[in-house]
């Protein structure tokens, strides 16, 4: 008999509790750090007021946070709808889909917000490396590295093809790219830097890592397709 087998079962839940605290704590304390530049957008976007709410950053950094509970009430149905359909790893895909979305599209917002030259101020464009990180400070490079976290965290895990560093970095890279060049385009009154690229990149890519234990490998694909009954013996 295999009494190693058995016991690995309740360390492991419990560290997933523990996990999952420290989580909610960090997340708690980040709140309460904020919770004042955070209020000052409350009132407006209590109110539904576009102006002051969602052209602010700390008024899209407050919904996004008031939205986690019905991020989580979508993983919860996604979750169920699967695992009656009898796929396995109903909780990871969805856990992994609205993680992706909830974690990215804010951030996006955030960089697409226009600034007080939008449609008059030309385009700029920088492409000379690491030259910009020196005006970002840390406070930017911290955000540059949160915009495709979120992605890099949560894509290995949903699928096979993208459980890789290097195609994470060219996800995070690439959507950057996307990021940059309509900010151009649309002449927004931003910077479109190579140094943002590269961060973003970068961030995406430490997210994933971060992550690596729960990638979607290519021999659990199949696995995740709903399992047909077994016929009855004759």
């Amino acid at each position: 008999m295999n009494h190693d087998a058995s016991p690995s079962a309740p360390p492991r839940r419990t560290r997933r509790v523990v996990l999952l605290g420290l989580a909610i704590l960090a997340m708690a304390s980040v709140a309460f750090v904020v919770r004042r530049p955070l209020m000052m957008s409350a009132p407006m976007c209590m109110a539904g007021r576009w102006h002051g709410c969602f052209d602010t950053f700390n008024g899209v950094v407050l919904m996004t946070l008031v939205a986690l509970p019905l991020a989580a009430l979508v993983v919860w149905a996604l979750a169920r709808r699967r695992r009656a359909a009898g796929v396995t790893s109903a909780w990871r895909m969805s856990l992994a889909e609205v993680g992706m979305v909830h974690g990215t599209v804010p951030w996006i917002w955030m960089t697409m917000m226009p600034g007080a030259g939008a449609g008059t101020v030309p385009g700029r464009v920088s492409l000379v490396p690491v030259r910009d990180l020196v005006t970002m400070g840390p406070v930017g490079i911290v955000g540059n590295l949160l915009v495709f976290a979120a992605l890099g965290f949560f894509a290995p895990m949903r699928f096979a093809a993208l459980a890789s560093v290097p195609r994470i970095l060219v996800l995070g890279a690439g959507c950057s790219v996307l990021v940059e060049t309509a900010q151009y385009v649309l002449r927004l009154d931003r910077v479109s830097s190579v140094d943002d690229v590269l961060v973003n990149g970068a961030g995406a890519v430490l997210a994933a890592l971060a992550s690596r234990r729960w990638w979607r490998t290519t021999a659990e694909a199949p696995s995740d397709q709903p399992r047909p009954a077994l016929a009855p013996a004759g």
